[in-house]
């Protein structure tokens, strides 16, 4: 997969990483980026086509449907993180309405597209999903699950062309992480971005955008645990035929 010529939708593309991405598949030469958003959004460059959606409304995300003809690559970007203490059931429904169910409905309602393109879903998930941030519980549940959703769909869609990518960033410096300390510090959105694309362009599985992540990128590649999901994915393969 190749970024040049391709139409790509981006969600929560109004800042941040979101951003970041819209430029650099502009930069990489894509034909056409759907840049999705809450709130109005313009760009200078006349191949991005602003979407209203909230990842939370399947009607509005149903609207959105019916404005895009064509699509090759999706990428769930949006997504909320909101510090809680474990107190409050309300901090886990916001966080998986966004994180989790947003990533499904988009996933769901464009399936169609990128079935006959025969294309790509990249989910922005976190390296919070495979380690948990005991000051971010509800956002590492939420990213957790999205993460083994991705897992899912890559087994589930194999057979029809469309491949899945599971983004793993660790600390970025976007609005999302301004109040977080870090002590090993914040990669840029920006390289973040163009490692996405690098890594789609490369057909990893697994894309580990920024120093931190890139540390556990070896040992989870030749784990146990990246072995044990391509056994499960098998049992796709044994259903059909039985």
């Amino acid at each position: 997969m190749t970024i040049a010529d391709k139409t790509v939708l981006v969600t929560g593309a109004n800042r941040g990483i979101g951003l970041a991405l819209v430029n650099e598949a502009l930069k990489q030469g894509a034909k056409r980026v759907y840049a999705a958003t809450r709130q109005p959004f313009t760009h200078i460059d006349e191949r991005v086509i602003p979407l209203a959606i909230d990842v939370t409304d399947e009607k509005q995300i149903q609207q959105a449907f019916e404005q895009v003809h064509s699509l090759d690559i999706l990428i769930n970007n949006a997504g909320i993180s909101l510090s809680d203490d474990l107190s409050d059931r309300a901090a886990f429904d916001r966080h998986l309405d966004v994180n989790f169910f947003g990533t499904y409905y988009m996933t769901k309602t464009f399936l169609p597209l990128l079935k006959r393109s025969r294309g790509a879903i990249v989910n922005i998930v976190s390296v919070g999903a495979l380690a948990a941030l005991p000051i971010l519980p509800a956002y590492s549940v939420s990213k957790a699950a999205a993460f083994s959703l991705s897992q899912s769909l890559r087994a589930l869609l194999a057979s029809r062309g469309v491949t899945v990518h599971i983004v793993l960033p660790g600390p970025v410096d976007t609005d999302m992480t301004r109040g977080l300390d870090v002590p090993y510090g914040k990669e840029s959105p920006q390289v973040v971005a163009r490692n996405i694309i690098d890594g789609i362009e490369r057909g990893e599985e697994e894309i580990f955008p920024d120093p931190l992540s890139a540390s556990l990128a070896d040992s989870w590649r030749t784990g146990t645990l990246k072995a044990l999901e391509r056994e499960a994915a098998m049992l796709v393969q044994s259903a059909a035929v039985a």
